[in-house]
C-alpha cells in the first residue's frame, strides 16, 4: 500500500505506480468524495474516450418507459 504526505500547502503527490496503473495524465481532473472519514479520488473520464463504447450493443428486449414499474 502506497503512503502519501500532505504538504504545508495541503497538496499531495499520487505515487508513480498508482499513476501508471490508472493511466493518469497531467492536468487530469479528479473528483474528491468524502464519506465516513474516508477520502476517495475518482478520475474523470473524458467523453471522447467513451466514443464507441456501446457499439454493437443489443437493443432488443429493452423495456419502454411505460412498461417500467
Amino acid at each position: 500500500m502506497a503512503q502519501i504526505t500532505i504538504s504545508s500547502k495541503f497538496q499531495i503527490v499520487i505515487p508513480k505506480e498508482v499513476r501508471e496503473k490508472l493511466k493518469l495524465t497531467p492536468k487530469q481532473r479528479l473528483q474528491v468524495v468524502e464519506k465516513g472519514g474516508i477520502i476517495t479520488l475518482i478520475p474523470e473520464i473524458p467523453m471522447k474516450s467513451l466514443k464507441g463504447l456501446l457499439k454493437g450493443m443489443k437493443t432488443n428486449g429493452l423495456r419502454e418507459k411505460s412498461d417500467r414499474l
